[in-house]
């Protein structure tokens, strides 16, 4: 597992989301976590295009700012 930060703004509003990067992911689980203060705050896996979809949603921000986080961790997917 790999840890980085992934800063995002939406309006007037920012956040500094921890991602735990699963290399090893099997499919079981999400690709990707992230965390926001400590909490979780959503997951993603590939969708088989180099893109990302949400697999995980506990509700703690808005899809809106989920959808940025997505697009930020793309060219991450292998």
């Amino acid at each position: 597992m790999e840890k980085f930060e992934v800063l995002i703004s939406k309006g007037k509003q920012s956040y500094t989301f921890e991602v735990r990067d699963y290399l090893h992911h099997t499919g079981d689980s999400c690709k990707f976590e992230i965390y926001l203060n400590g909490a979780f705050a959503g997951g993603f896996e590939p969708d088989g295009h180099r893109g990302l979809h949400l697999c995980k949603n506990p509700g703690l921000v808005s899809e809106a700012v989920l959808h940025i986080v997505a697009e930020r961790l793309e060219p991450y997917v292998i």
